[in-house]
C-alpha cells in the first residue's frame, strides 16, 4: 500500500518499506528496503543508514544510497535465535552510538523483517530513554507480532544502559547566541571501529 502523490501533473507512487514507522524525530526503522521503496525514502532525506544483518548490501540498494550520498553503518547480527549474548550487546552498544549521534540523523534503521534486530536495538534506545521495560516491550511485540522471541525480550531486559549513559557526557551541545543556526554539536566520543562500519 502507497501514496500516490502528483509532481508536475505525474502521479507518483511512494511505497514504504515494509514494518515501516517512526521511531522519533529523525530516526526511523523498517524492514529491508527493496527498489520499489527507494522514491518513499528520498522523502525522508536521510543521512544515514543503520543495517544490522551479516550479509553484504545488494548492489542495487549500495547505488542508490551513494547516488543520495547516504552512509551505510553496518552492523552484523545474526538473525538466529542462536545469537550469541555478549556478541550481541557488543554491536548493539556500538549501533546505539551511531544512533544517539544527530549528525546522522535523519536516520533509518534496518534488518531484514524490521522486527527482531530492530526491535532489540529500538529497544535499548528506549531504555536510555527511560521508557518503564512494559512499554519497551510492548512496542517490540507490535512489530515482533507473533514471531516475538522470548530470546529478545531476555536480552531487553538485561542490557545495561549505564556504559552509554556514561558516553552522553561526550556528547556536549554548545550553544553561541540564540537560534538553531548558532548550535553546534561537539561529539567527543572515539569513532565507532571500522570494522563495524561500511561508510561511504
Amino acid at each position: 500500500m502507497g501514496l500516490i502523490v502528483g509532481e508536475g501533473g505525474d502521479d507518483v507512487e511512494l511505497v514504504p518499506p515494509s514494518n515501516f514507522s517512526m521511531v522519533e524525530d529523525g530516526i526511523y526503522r523498517s524492514g529491508f528496503p527493496q527498489p520499489s521503496n527507494f522514491t518513499f525514502l528520498e522523502t525522508l532525506k536521510l543521512k544515514s543508514i543503520i543495517y544490522l544483518c551479516l550479509e553484504p548490501y545488494p548492489e542495487e540498494n549500495w547505488e542508490f544510497l551513494q547516488s543520495r550520498q547516504v552512509r551505510l553503518f553496518q552492523f552484523g547480527i545474526d538473525g538466529t535465535k542462536k545469537t550469541s549474548m555478549t556478541i550481541h550487546k557488543d554491536t548493539i552498544t556500538e549501533a546505539l552510538k551511531v544512533l544517539i549521534d544527530v549528525r546522522n540523523h535523519p536516520v533509518l534503521i534496518h534488518c531484514r523483517q524490521g522486527k527482531h534486530r530492530t526491535g532489540c536495538l529500538v529497544g535499548c534506545l528506549r531504555k536510555l530513554q527511560n521508557w518503564c521495560l512494559s512499554s519497551v516491550f510492548e512496542e517490540y511485540k507490535h512489530f515482533a507480532g507473533t514471531k516475538s522471541r522470548e530470546t529478545d525480550l531476555t536480552f531487553l531486559e538485561t542490557y545495561d544502559v549505564l556504559y552509554l549513559r556514561r558516553c552522553l557526557y561526550s556528547i556536549i551541545y554548545q550553544y553561541q547566541g540564540y537560534g538553531s543556526r548558532k548550535r553546534r554539536l561537539l561529539y567527543r566520543e572515539e569513532t565507532v571501529e571500522k570494522s563495524y562500519i561500511t561508510s561511504i
